[in-house]
């Protein structure tokens, strides 16, 4: 995400991150279905309003990532170098992420109380799966746009579905290869094998198609 250069936009982002600080806080402490909205407004020392004016949802303060990481995905796509497939950018970008220690792809102490805090959530978990698909959607969007196809082109679709569930198979992989090691190096790399061999599987069924 850009830093906003005028003095405003930065006080209004500081705002929201400090309103997704210390909810995420009071979700790891407490729960997520424990912790009201007004709660979170006490302890951020700003008004209900206020909060609702940075996240439309409580569900938006603990997924506060999720537009960045959905500009991550159509950059990746619309940036690639032409000799590399929409396929290929996909699995670099897992690489380079993890290359980066992005958050996106976070196996760590911290990371084990992001997931907790889901497991023992159902609002979150639904909320979860609702992000999945609409990333798949935002996937297969900029995957036909980046080879001058429909944003509707069933290959795109299909392609996006299958490598978002490559992934969700891959972090959870890699979130239990932590939980039973506590180690990162061995989480990256049950996460990058799982995406490796999806991008393998994936070409090969989208072979003569310009995605692979």
């Amino acid at each position: 995400m850009s830093t906003p250069t005028d003095r405003r936009s930065r006080k209004r982002l500081a705002t929201r991150q400090n309103i997704s600080n210390v909810a995420t806080r009071l979700f790891f402490e407490r729960g997520f279905d424990n912790v009201t909205v007004d709660e979170i407004a006490a302890a951020a020392d700003v008004g209900r309003m206020t909060v609702f004016n940075h996240f439309a949802r409580k569900e938006d303060m603990f997924f506060d990532r999720d537009e960045e990481g959905r500009d991550i995905l159509r950059e990746a796509l619309r940036n690639r170098p032409r000799r590399i497939v929409p396929i290929e950018a996909l699995r670099l970008l897992a690489h380079r992420l993890v290359a980066e220690q992005s958050p996106y792809v976070e196996f760590s102490k911290r990371s084990q109380s992001f997931v907790e805090t889901i497991e023992r959530s159902e609002t979150l978990k639904a909320r979860a799966r609702a992000i999945r698909d609409e990333l798949a959607q935002v996937v297969a969007t900029a995957m036909a746009e980046s080879v001058g196809r429909e944003p509707t082109d069933p290959d795109a679709r299909l392609a996006a579905a299958t490598l978002l569930a490559t992934w969700a198979v891959a972090l959870l992989q890699a979130h239990l290869t932590f939980r039973e090691t506590r180690d990162t190096a061995k989480a990256n790399a049950a996460f990058l094998a799982i995406v490796d061999k999806g991008s393998v599987g994936l070409k090969a069924a989208m072979a003569r198609t310009p995605y692979a």
